[in-house]
C-alpha cells in the first residue's frame, strides 16, 4: 500500500468530514435534533482521527536512532489504535448518552428541512469520500475480499478510512430514518432511538479497528505470497541447500525484517559461504523490495537430528536414561573402519554437528590406526 495512496484517501475524508461537521452542527442548532448533534460529534471525531493518521504517517518517516535502531515505522499503528479509542469514547459513548437522554425527554423536531437537507448533503459528501477510499484500496487489494483486505492490510490508513466512511454512511441513514420517523409520527423518541443506534454502530466499528490494530502492534509476519517469494529466493541449490527455519516481522507497513537459519554445504569455505549469503540477500530484496532488514545465519543441516525432532541445526542428544551397570570385565572392542555411522565427529551418538556423513566417509578410507585416533578425538562443535 503506497503512502501516497493512503494520504490521498485521508485528505479526502478529512475535507468531507470537516464540511459535514459544520453543516450538521448548524442543523442541530436550528432543529434541536439529537441525531444531528450525535452526527456532528461523530464527524468531529472522524476529522480528528484523520488528523491523527496524517500525524502518524509523518512521524513514522523519522530516521532510526540508537534507541530505536529499527526506525519508527510502527508508530503508524499506534496512531491508528488511538483512532479506535477516539471513535469509541468521543463518538460512540457520546451518541449513546445523547440518545438515552432524548428517549427519556423527547421533544419534537423544529425546522425539519434543516436536518433533512444536511443529511442528504452529508450522504453525498461521505459517498464521495468512501468512493475515493475504495478506488485507492482496489490498487493494492488484488483478489482479496474486503474482509480479508481489512484483516491482512499492513498499512492501517486505508482500512481505517474505509471503516470510518462505511460507518458514517450507515450512521447517516440511521439518522435520516430516526428524523423521518420523528417527523412522521410527531414522536421525538424515534430521534433518540436513531441516535442510540448510531452510538452502537460507532462502538462496534471502534472494537473492530482496535482488534485489527492490536495485531499490527504486536507484530505481524509477511503475507503468504511474500513468504513464498522469500523462501524461493534464499535457496540456490548450490551453497545454500535449504531453509532450516525462518521468521518475518513487519517493522512498519513498508519495511520487513527477515531472519533465517540456512543450511550450507559443509565443504564450502568461509568466503564462499559469505558470498552465498550476500547473493541470497540480494535475491530476497529483488523479490520482496520491502525486505530491508535481513539476517541469515549459516549452519550445517543434520538430517538425523531433524528426524529425531530436535533442533535441525544441531546434532541430536541422547535422551535421559538410567545409567547402565558397569561392566569392567567386558573385553575392549577395537575400532574398525566400517562401523555403522562412522567413528568420526558426526556419529548419531556424537556431540558434533551434521558433519557426520563426511566424517564417516573419510574414516572408511583411512587406516585402522587413523580411525582409532579419530575416534578418541573430542566432539567437534564448530557448527554451533
Amino acid at each position: 500500500m503506497s503512502a501516497s495512496g493512503g494520504t490521498k484517501a485521508i485528505v479526502a475524508a478529512l475535507s468531507a468530514n470537516l464540511a459535514i461537521a459544520v453543516a450538521k452542527f448548524v442543523a442541530f442548532l436550528f432543529s434541536g435534533s439529537s441525531s444531528m448533534l450525535a452526527e456532528s460529534v461523530h464527524s468531529v471525531a472522524d476529522s480528528g482521527n484523520q488528523g491523527l493518521l496524517l500525524l502518524g504517517g509523518k512521524r513514522a518517516k523519522r530516521q532510526a536512532t540508537p534507541e530505536h535502531p529499527f526506525g519508527y515505522g510502527r508508530e503508524r499503528y499506534i496512531y491508528a489504535f488511538l483512532v479506535s479509542i477516539v471513535l469509541f469514547s468521543v463518538g460512540g459513548m457520546f451518541a449513546i448518552y445523547e440518545g438515552y437522554e432524548k428517549i427519556k425527554h423527547p421533544h419534537e423536531i423544529e425546522a425539519w428541512y434543516w436536518p433533512v437537507g444536511v443529511l442528504v448533503f452529508a450522504i453525498i459528501a461521505e459517498g464521495y469520500s468512501f468512493r475515493t477510499a475504495i478506488a485507492e484500496s482496489n490498487q493494492t487489494r488484488g483478489k482479496l475480499s474486503w474482509t480479508e483486505f481489512i484483516r491482512r492490510a499492513k498499512a492501517p490508513e486505508l482500512p481505517v478510512v474505509l471503516l470510518e466512511d462505511f460507518g458514517a454512511l450507515v450512521g447517516l441513514v440511521l439518522a435520516l430514518g430516526g428524523v423521518g420517523l420523528a417527523l412522521g409520527t410527531g414522536n421525538g423518541v424515534w430521534d433518540g432511538i436513531g441516535t442510540l443506534c448510531i452510538g452502537v454502530l460507532l462502538i462496534a466499528i471502534a472494537i473492530v479497528l482496535a482488534a485489527e490494530t492490536k495485531s499490527l502492534l504486536l507484530g505481524e509476519s509477511a503475507g503468504v505470497e511474500d513468504v513464498e517469494k522469500i523462501k524461493a529466493s534464499v535457496v540456490d541449490g548450490d551453497t545454500v541447500t535449504r531453509i532450516i527455519h525462518m521468521r518475518t516481522l513487519h517493522l512498519g507497513p513498508e519495511e520487513l525484517l527477515v531472519a533465517a537459519k540456512i543450511a550450507v554445504r559443509h565443504d564450502e569455505s568461509a568466503a564462499e559461504i559469505a558470498d552465498a549469503i550476500n547473493a541470497a540477500e540480494s535475491r530476497i530484496r529483488a523479490a520482496v523490495p520491502i525486505a530491508r532488514v535481513i539476517y541469515l545465519e549459516p549452519d550445517i543441516y543434520n538430517e538425523r537430528a531433524a528426524a529425531a525432532g530436535t533442533n535441525p541445526g544441531k546434532a541430536p542428544e541422547a535422551p535421559d536414561a538410567p545409567d547402565a551397570p558397569a561392566t569392567p570385565d567386558a573385553p575392549d572392542v577395537p575400532a574398525t573402519s566400517d562401523a555403522p555411522g562412522g567413528t568420526g565427529t558426526g556419529g548419531g551418538m556424537g556431540g558434533g554437528t551434521a558433519s557426520g556423513a563426511g566424517a564417516s566417509s573419510e574414516a572408511s578410507d583411512s587406516s585402522p590406526s587413523s580411525a582409532a585416533s579419530e575416534a578418541s578425538a573430542p566432539p567437534d562443535d564448530s557448527g554451533h
